[in-house]
């Protein structure tokens, strides 16, 4: 089969390798329909994020029809299916997922000493997103095999177009745990930094939570418009103040709840002068990720709100204002996104008109244009926001 495989920073191939069997009981094998590039794949390309192997297939944003079940699967899927399969893979079983946190499911990462070396206790496993979360092959190919499959899915209605559905995989539970996390009132300011795929998600699941103000923080004037165009109020980061402008619209008082939807890979701009500084750091390897965002968050938060950081942070971070923090008394939640936990309400949603996620989609193409596509991404070219690929 084809796939688009990893060799090194900045080099992804569409190469031919070898199609994928059921290997335990509980696998089944989908043939690709659609799949994406995810802005975290972007952090693989960069290298920022260690663990990669030169023949690593990427992508985690993945759906298809089922043509292989293994016999543990026990009727849960059938061949013909038509699946979304979630970046994390669930064991379903495990004290974790029991309690619904299924992004660090205890027994799906097959490289937990790994990751218990880095992060102190395993996460889950992820496709396609290096061997710290099980080096499981991506789906950024023609064919996907799905471990733990009778958990790892999610059976989309015959009414639901592919491009409707692809981003329950990642991106929409992912905008939509962030809101979840900020237990927005009606009474509340949510300011979202970072109008990616993640935040125009984050954008519209706060407005349907019930904000009574959204505002969405960027550069980049294709993604402000499209912002602007589901109900947030735009701040360019390049041409005004951020911290005078939420100032403005706050009364003096700050956000009450904050996102960061940008994580490691923060601007590097002539007006945030602690940016250079990481940059510089992150150069000669005396620090992972670029925390501007983060820092700017702990200081314009009100005081007792909440921050919110689906964002992807890889490693360490440096001048981190946590006496701000401590004394505002800010609530903290992050991680990995638990896709299984908001999966059947976001299909409710979506097949009630509530929102639908296609609206973020600007580049549809071929598996095989897909290292091409990976520079336009990142590039940010052609007004580029996401990228759905077809095998």
């Amino acid at each position: 089969m084809r796939a688009l495989v990893w060799h090194g920073k900045e080099d992804i191939r569409c190469d031919s390798v070898s199609d994928p069997e059921i290997e335990h009981p509980r696998d089944a094998i989908i043939k690709v329909t659609s799949c994406a590039i995810c802005g975290s794949d972007l952090h693989l390309f960069h290298n920022f994020v260690p663990g990669m192997m030169p023949g690593d297939i990427m992508g985690h944003e993945t759906m298809g029809e089922v043509v292989e079940v293994g016999s543990g699967v026990n009727g849960k899927l059938k061949k013909g299916d038509r699946v979304v399969i979630p970046f994390t893979i669930t064991c379903g079983e495990c004290d974790q997922c029991k309690r619904g946190n299924f992004s660090v499911c205890e027994r799906t990462n097959r490289r937990k000493d790994l990751a218990e070396k880095v992060f102190g206790h395993t996460t889950a496993g992820l496709f396609g997103y290096t061997h710290l979360t099980g080096g499981y092959p991506g789906g950024q190919a023609e064919y996907l095999r799905v471990p733990y499959a009778d958990s790892t899915h999610i059976k989309v209605p015959d009414s639901m177009s592919d491009e409707q559905a692809l981003f329950l995989s990642d991106i929409l539970p992912t905008g939509w745990q962030a809101a979840v996390h900020c237990d927005i009132e009606p009474t509340d300011t949510v300011a979202i930094w970072g109008c990616g795929p993640v935040g125009q998600m984050a954008i519209r699941s706060a407005i349907l939570l019930g904000a009574r103000q959204v505002i969405a923080i960027d550069c980049l004037e294709e993604r402000l418009s499209m912002a602007e165009a589901g109900g947030a109020i735009p701040i360019n980061f390049r041409e005004e103040s951020v911290l005078e402008r939420l100032k403005q619209l706050t009364a003096g008082k700050g956000p009450e709840k904050c996102i960061d939807a940008v994580g490691l890979e923060s601007h590097v701009s002539i007006s945030h002068p602690d940016s250079f500084l990481d940059r510089a750091k992150q150069m000669v390897m005396m620090e992972n990720d670029r925390p501007h965002v983060l820092r700017e968050i702990i200081y314009v938060c009100r005081p007792g709100g909440i921050v919110s950081i689906p964002g992807v942070y890889s490693g360490l971070v440096d001048k981190i204002p946590m006496g701000a923090a401590m004394n505002k008394g800010l609530t903290f939640r992050m991680g990995q996104t638990h896709v299984n936990r908001f999966a059947a309400d976001l299909v409710r949603r979506i097949e009630e008109g509530q929102i639908d996620p296609s609206f973020v989609i600007t580049h549809t193409t071929k598996l095989e244009e897909g290292p091409e596509m990976y520079k336009i991404f990142r590039n940010k070219q052609d007004n580029c926001i996401k990228v759905v690929l077809k095998p």
